[in-house]
Order: C-alpha cells, then structure tokens, then sequence
C-alpha cells in the first residue's frame, strides 16, 4: 500500500499528505485555467504528480504528470486543454506506485463516453474490488484503488445504466475513505464516502446560470474567487449540470468521521472548517495544550510551518514570549537528490535552519503538530542546543501517533510509530528533551467545539470506524508489491 520511493531513513519524519481533488463546470469560462490554479492552491496536498481532462462534449482531453503543478502545465498546454468543465489532481500516492501512469485522473472509456476521475482517500478492499472486475471481464492500466473506481463505474454504464445509476451502483462496491470529483460528457460529480473521511467543498462562480466547483479545502475556491456554498455531505452524490445541482443520498448508513489530522495538520490554515479557519483551531490547541502541560521558559518557538499557529496559541496562554527560533527554506520541496554522508557528517539542513541569536541562552518550548518516527524531533533539538539554547522543551498538539492510517495517509507500519513502542518518558530520552508533553485526546475533540464523535481518530486510539482487512493491518508493504505485480 505504502509507495514512497525513498527509503525509509530518507522519508519526511511527518504523515504525508492525502491528494488534492478540483472540479469546475463553467461552461463560459476557461476551465482550464481555473482548474490549474485550483490544483496550484491545492499543491500541499500531494507533490508528486498532476493532472487536469477537460470535456467538450463527448470529447475528453487531458494532460498529466509527475511534478509539481507549476512544472506539469503552462500556458500552450492550458490552452490545448478546452470544455465546459474540468477534473483536476495533485497526487501523493498512498497506493499504486510513483509513475506517471499512476497519475490522476484517471480516464476509462464507456459506451456512454469517457469519465474522469479525481480521488483523495484510499479503498479498504482494492484487491478484492480488482479481483471481482477483473472476474467481469474488466482490464486495469494502472496499480491505483482510484482506476478501479473508475473502472466499477464504467462497468455498470456499459450494462446499460445510466451516469447517475452506474456510479451509485459502482459506489456500494468500494469500501474506505473515497471523496471523489468526476466528469462525465454531460456533467459532474462530487461525492464522499459515508463517513467523510476526507473533506470535499463546493463553491459557487459569479454569473448567470450558476457555475460550481468542488475542491478539498475551500483555499481552493479562494484562489479563483469562488464563494463557498457548503461541504459535500458524508454519503452524498452532488450532480451539476446545465439544469443546476442536484442531491443524492446513495447511502443510508451516513455517519460523519472526518479525519481529525485533516483539522491538526493537513489542510492549508486559511481554509474554513465548520465556520472557521483552521488557524483559529490549531491556535486553540496550543492554548489547551499550554493549560495542560505549562513549563518556565523564556521563549515559545513553532516548528514551520504547521507547528506556529499552535506555538502562537501556547504563547499567549503561557504568557511566554513568542519568538521565530528556526527559520524554514521554502525553496527545498520535495527533492529525490539525497545529500552525501559527508554531507549529513557536517550537519547539513535542508529544510529548517535556527537563530542562534535569538535562542542563545534562553530556555526554549518547540510547539509541533505531531511526532511520527522521532528522527527529526531529534535533529530540531540538537539544532536548538548547538545554536545555545539550555533547555528545550518540545510540546506536540495532538495525541500520540500509535497507529497507522489506512484511508489515505501515508504513515509508516505501526513498528516504526515511535509512540507505539516507546513511552513518553523514553520518546523524551529519545529525542535528547528536557521534557515532552503532548495533547489529551479529550482536549483536541473539544477544541474543535463540535461533537466528538464526528471524528475519526484511529491514528491515536487504533479505533478504525471502517473495518481493515487483517492481511492490510499486518503488512502495508506486502499489499503494495501485490498491487504493483497483479
């Protein structure tokens, strides 16, 4: 399941990113373009690959490929890419390996014409789903659980269904966290699964007749002066066509389990969550996370960049100067160039780099979002003492990490979570802090001031409120090879 290329002491010390999904119907508007500055909003989300199709008529075009955003489209083949609507994707992958091929969307031809298909989540039960299709007669082109989506709808079309009627069909046929954009030649859909794992927004375009789009944060309506409408429902088919939008329940076992992480970490902090945004959340964690576990110091730092907006809020609680204690290179991205052994020898920083005029001296509380495998915690404190700090501190805004995800997050096996062996004493040791403290669970539920139980919180409790199949919690790996090789 798990198919970053890089090896594991290699990997980014955070859960990856799920993937960005855009839609937009605008019949008299350059979809395009719209499209790729939604994807380019979207960008944190997946860096891996990008993908744009268009439809004019029963005509589909599309473009995709690995790289970011910026580096997969520019303006002759935005030009090239013309319609009434377009489907976009920017992708980490979580299954199915890293190729092009793997891109999204993902395209499947039927007797009613091609669909497109934008997926952020992961299915449960890929293989079997593959097995059933293949047993249908049905032909695979790529290793991702989002073709065979595609391919199941597909399937239900060509035995005589209609759009609407194929993909409800298709639907009851997958079981994980899917939020789903899709473009068929007469109209587009939004949907998620029945738990809303992963988030899914419709906005509205200035004009007459309306136009909509679909987005996974509202960040990306900001971006083209959309207007958010409101989230696509947990269970809910939203069709949009010339005659406007239409609601679908296609399920009647809805029950909302957001992924909290989504709140924490994932999304951009300026999009909305439940009326507000998540600045203003993750700013409340750090002042719940200050009343629990106050220390003396001098300064409070924020691990860049999802670690400030909750150093700010434990800042202003504590009463302890704020201050900007490591300083991160926006620049680096994600490169596959690994430095040298004499690099990493001379203490080579890639990504965050301290002041030391600013630490030297001082007792210092470092504010992050989450500690996964506890390599880079390890380097910020060394960091931090090397440039003069006396004491660190380091304060985490959410529970341990004890278990992996399997609804699009791409996590390590529950071996390599640090918090799953170790406790917080020996993390502390660990990671070379003079103490560590994290956030109760019951203190970041009621930050969020909605009911609890809307919330998915496996990656903490091991509670997982879609059943995994025990061949996938054993081995991630094992799934993945027999994905790449069927």
């Amino acid at each position: 399941m798990i198919s970053n290329p890089l090896p594991d002491a290699n990997r980014a010390d955070k859960q990856e990113e799920a993937c960005g999904v855009f839609g937009v119907y605008a019949p008299d508007r350059d979809v395009a373009k719209l499209a790729y500055f939604g994807l380019y909003a979207l960008q944190h989300r997946g860096q891996e690959s990008a993908g744009i199709a268009t439809f004019q008529g029963d005509r589909v075009m599309l473009h995709k490929d690995m790289g970011l955003v910026s580096q997969v489209f520019n303006e002759k083949i935005l030009s090239g890419l013309d319609g009434d609507l377009a489907v976009g994707h920017t992708r980490y992958s979580t299954t199915g390996s890293s190729r092009v091929d793997n891109a999204q969307p993902a395209i499947v031809e039927t007797r009613s014409g091609p669909l497109a298909l934008a997926h952020n989540g992961n299915l449960v039960n890929t293989q079997q789903l593959r097995e059933e299709l293949a047993r249908r007669g049905c032909q695979f082109s790529t290793t991702t659980d989002s073709e065979a989506i595609a391919v199941a709808i597909g399937a239900e079309v060509d035995a005589g269904k209609n759009w609407l009627e194929a993909t409800i069909g298709a639907l009851h046929l997958c079981e994980g966290a899917f939020s789903l954009a899709i473009g068929t030649p007469v109209g587009m859909m939004g949907i998620r699964d029945p738990h809303g794992i992963r988030p899914l927004v419709i906005g509205t375009l200035e004009g007459e007749p309306q136009r909509y789009v679909f987005a996974s944060e509202t960040c990306g309506l900001d971006i083209i002066g959309a207007e958010y409408l409101r989230d696509v429902e947990p269970g809910e088919l939203v069709w949009i066509a010339d005659e406007g939008l239409a609601s679908f329940h296609w399920t009647n076992n809805a029950h909302r389990k957001l992924c909290v992480f989504e709140a924490i970490y994932f999304s951009r902090p300026d999009s909305l969550m439940h009326e507000e945004t998540l600045y203003s959340y993750r700013k409340r964690l750090g002042e719940y996370l200050a009343t629990e576990s106050f220390v003396e110091a001098d300064l409070v730092i924020g691990v860049p960049d999802s670690g400030v907006p909750a150093a700010i809020g434990f800042s202003q609680k504590s009463g302890i100067p704020y201050a900007e204690g490591l300083i991160k290179n926006r620049y680096v991205g994600r490169t596959f160039i690994q430095p040298t052994q004499q690099m990493r020898q001379a203490g080579i920083r890639m990504k965050l780099n301290p002041l030391k005029d600013v630490l030297d001296g001082k007792r210092v509380v470092v504010v992050d979002d989450s500690i996964v495998r506890g390599n880079t915690s390890h380097k910020i404190v060394s960091a931090l003492r090397e440039a003069g700090a006396t004491e660190v501190h380091m304060r985490i805004s959410s529970p341990p990490v004890t278990h992996p995800c399997f609804y699009g997050i791409d996590t390590d096996n529950q071996d390599q979570l640090i918090a799953s062996t170790k406790s917080v004493d020996e993390i502390s040791d660990r990671i070379g802090v003079d103490s560590l403290a994290y956030l109760s669970r019951e203190s970041m539920l009621q930050a969020t001031g909605e009911d609890p139980e809307n919330f998915c919180t496996a990656c903490f409790t091991g509670d997982y409120p879609i059943a995994v199949p025990e061949p996938l919690k054993r081995s991630k790996l094992m799934l993945e090879k027999e994905l790449v090789t069927s």
